[in-house]
């Protein structure tokens, strides 16, 4: 039975009855000097295996890991509130993040320092370098809670353009000339990078809940978006190809066992993200499993038990040789769960040929659909 439904099925509990059992817990490295609160966001550097962390102890770090998955602390900046989202430069030489402090920052790995590059009149959920029009200088996005999408020129003190959007932004992501930004009331607004001042569409997300996360395929004619609800949509920018191959499907859930009335544990589903270099996607939630799943056969390639916590964020490196994945609180049960003891960490796990190969047992080479 396929773990994938079609957009035009029907979905019943029978159809989509997905094992959330996390499979075998890999003895994957954990990170040097890890975050003292939830990690929120992680993101590899796309020129070097370094990897940025913004955590709720207000603080960025950046490590650098070795193809082992060991790793070394190399810097730390601060952000005046619990920091959220972070993004790297294309060159490898600067970070972006934002947060709670309604303020955007950059750090310059070249000199050390960090400053204040954005700013918001509420939190700033999501922060992105991005390639807009035919600008010859960095530019970065800010989404926010207030409603709006500001572009900065590193130059200047104040936003080249602001838009509005119709809610606030619980998710974003950019790749090539293509930026969607994830809305409260299930929203998502399209942008084409070489007219950034509007926003190209808005349509309602066809999950039934309220957006967790989502990510822009590399090749940008493609998106995932996750929910609240365990389930995941892969749809394609093109109307008749996710017509024809977009997909939604369950995940991160643990199926009633017994009787027809007993309840299904449904866990949010808080990370995606696209191998740099295949077909797989990846999948991580609330229920502290990751799993790797292959679109075009439509099935779950490998499933893994992260070990201890939820899983609130994870990443690729630029060759797709490594996994990051944070374990720590996703915030997902309010504050009350958020108990001392609970673990806080980012492990590594080495990609092996079992985790990318297809249903049909051939490893991907290419990002051929």
């Amino acid at each position: 039975m396929s773990l994938f439904l079609s957009n035009r099925s029907i979905i019943s509990a029978a159809q989509s009855k997905v094992d959330a059992a996390a499979g075998e817990a890999p003895k994957d490295k954990e990170i040097a000097q890890s975050p003292e609160d939830s990690v929120s966001d992680i993101c590899f550097s796309p020129q070097a295996d370094y990897l940025a962390a913004a955590s709720w102890d207000h603080r960025v770090r950046i490590y650098e890991v070795s193809k082992s998955g060991d790793s070394e602390g190399k810097a730390l900046y601060e952000h005046q509130a619990p920091a959220l989202s972070v993004h790297w430069s294309p060159d490898g030489t600067k970070v972006v993040s934002a947060g709670s402090d309604r303020a955007g920052r950059l750090f310059d790995l070249q000199t050390g320092q960090s400053s204040q590059i954005a700013a918001h009149d509420a939190t700033i959920r999501s922060i992105r370098f991005v390639d807009v029009g035919n600008s010859s200088q960095p530019i970065v996005v800010t989404g926010s809670w207030d409603k709006t999408l500001k572009y900065w020129d590193l130059r200047a003190q104040t936003p080249a353009l602001t838009v509005h959007l119709p809610e606030r932004v619980y998710a974003m992501d950019a790749k090539k000339k293509l930026l969607i930004v994830g809305t409260a009331d299930r929203k998502l607004s399209f942008v084409n990078l070489d007219h950034p001042d509007r926003i190209s569409k808005t349509i309602e997300s066809n999950l039934r809940r309220q957006t967790r996360v989502l990510a822009v395929h590399p090749n940008a004619d493609a998106y995932m978006v996750g929910s609240i609800e365990g389930r995941c949509a892969y749809a394609y920018i093109d109307e008749q190809e996710n017509k024809k191959s977009g997909i939604t499907f369950r995940c991160h859930r643990e199926p009633a066992t017994t009787a027809p009335r007993a309840e299904t544990n449904i866990y949010s589903v808080d990370a995606v993200d696209f191998h740099p270099t295949t077909n797989i996607f990846t999948t991580a939630g609330s229920d502290g499993a990751f799993n790797f799943w292959d679109k075009d056969a439509r099935s779950r390639v490998k499933a893994y038990s992260g070990g201890g916590g939820s899983i609130p964020c994870t990443a690729f490196n630029k060759t797709g040789s490594i996994f990051a994945y944070a374990i720590s609180y996703d915030w997902s049960m309010g504050h009350r769960f958020n108990k001392p003891d609970y673990p806080t960490t980012i492990k590594f796990h080495i990609i092996r040929d079992e985790d990318i190969k297809s249903s049909a047992g051939k490893k991907h080479t290419g990002q051929k659909r």
